[in-house]
């Protein structure tokens, strides 16, 4: 088993560094939800709600994979979308994440 240390910014500004586990196929959402962090996460991580809407800060060593259509579209619908939108239930936990910087979008 590996943990990562990821970097949650949340809409306050307070920074909360989270340790989550590579070998369980978490993604960024849950994470955030397992810490308690006001992440809806309304569909299940089935990219269909964008309640779970991040912007990626800094990816550390990562490369990232390409957003899904499913991502995109649903991006396309979300307000506040930046270059570096993501949607955190699309980001699963891998070792070279380790160090990420993720903040979350404003709602609404």
């Amino acid at each position: 088993m590996s943990d990562i240390k990821v970097t949650i910014i949340d809409r306050e500004g307070n920074a909360h560094e989270l340790v989550g586990p590579t070998d369980m196929n978490m993604n960024i959402m849950e994470l955030c939800k397992s810490a308690e962090l006001p992440v809806e996460g309304t569909c299940g991580g089935m990219a269909m709600c964008a309640s779970c809407h991040c912007y990626v800060e800094a990816t550390a060593a990562a490369d990232l994979s390409e957003k899904s259509d499913d991502e995109e579209d649903m991006l396309d619908e979300a307000f506040h979308v930046e270059d570096n939108s993501r949607l955190g239930c699309q980001l699963h936990l891998r070792d070279d994440m380790d160090g990420m910087v993720i903040r979350l979008a404003p709602v609404g």
